[in-house]
C-alpha cells in the first residue's frame, strides 16, 4: 500500500463483480452505533479467549469480523482486510467470529479449526477462502478439503479431529454470541468495538485508520 491513490483505484474497479454481495449485506447507516463490550478484554460477545487471531495478540486496534466461510461477501472483503494488516502490522489485529449462515459452513469451520490444532490455519485460511467458488454451499465442501490439504493440512488427522470436544464448544458459542450481538449478515466488521455502518473496503479502511491515528 505504498500508493494509496493508486490501490484505492484498483479497490473500486476489483469491487465490481461484487458489488451485488456487498448490496445484499450492506448494513442501515448509523455511525453511532457502538457496543459496551471491550473488545480487547477477550470474554465478550465481540471477541473470546478463543478466538483466532491473524496479527499481534496485543495490538491496539482490533477488527472483529463475524465471518461466514461459505458467504461470497466475506471472500470479497478478505484481501483488504488483508491488505489493512499488512499495513499496519504491529497496530492492527484480525478477530475472526464464526457464522453459519450457508450450507457447507459448519463443515468449513470444522478444517479451519483442525487447522488451527495443527498449526497451519493461515494458509488453510487463505486456501479455503479463495477456493470458496468450487465449495459454495456443498454440504460436503470437497473443494475446500482439496485446497486445505494443498495448504498444508494432515487430511486424515483432521477427520479425526473433526467432532472434537473442543470445536463443539467454539461453534456452540459463536452461534451463541451471532444471536446475542444480532448479527443478520456476513460479513459485518466492528473496529474496537464500532460497529462498521456500512460495508466496504473503503469505509472499514477509514475506520481502522481512525483508530490508528488516535493513537498518535
Amino acid at each position: 500500500m505504498q500508493n494509496r491513490t493508486l490501490a484505492l483505484g484498483l479497490i473500486a474497479l476489483s469491487l465490481i463483480p461484487f458489488s451485488a454481495a456487498f448490496m445484499f449485506y450492506e448494513r442501515p447507516q448509523d455511525a453511532k452505533e457502538t457496543t459496551t463490550q471491550n473488545t480487547k478484554a477477550d470474554n465478550t460477545p465481540l471477541v473470546r479467549d478463543y478466538s483466532p487471531v491473524i496479527g499481534p495478540e496485543n495490538a491496539p486496534v482490533t477488527i472483529v469480523e463475524f465471518f461466514d466461510p461459505s458467504c461470497e461477501g466475506c471472500r470479497a472483503m478478505y484481501p483488504y482486510v488483508k491488505e489493512i494488516l499488512a499495513e499496519y502490522p504491529d497496530d492492527v489485529r484480525l478477530v475472526l467470529r464464526y457464522v453459519l449462515f450457508h450450507g457447507g459452513s459448519e463443515e468449513a469451520v470444522r478444517i479451519l479449526e483442525t487447522a488451527r490444532m495443527q498449526s497451519v490455519y493461515k494458509p488453510v485460511l487463505d486456501a479455503v477462502v479463495k477456493s470458496q467458488p468450487q465449495w459454495h454451499d456443498d454440504p460436503k465442501v470437497k473443494a475446500a478439503w482439496e485446497a486445505a490439504k494443498s495448504a498444508g493440512l494432515d487430511v486424515d488427522l483432521a477427520r479425526d479431529q473433526l467432532d472434537s470436544p473442543d470445536i463443539e464448544k467454539i461453534i456452540k458459542q459463536d452461534m451463541g454470541d451471532v444471536q446475542s450481538v444480532k448479527i443478520k449478515g456476513t460479513p459485518t466488521f466492528y473496529v474496537n468495538g464500532q460497529k462498521l455502518s456500512k460495508l466496504g473496503p473503503q469505509e472499514l479502511y477509514d475506520l481502522v485508520k481512525s483508530e490508528v491515528d488516535a493513537l498518535n
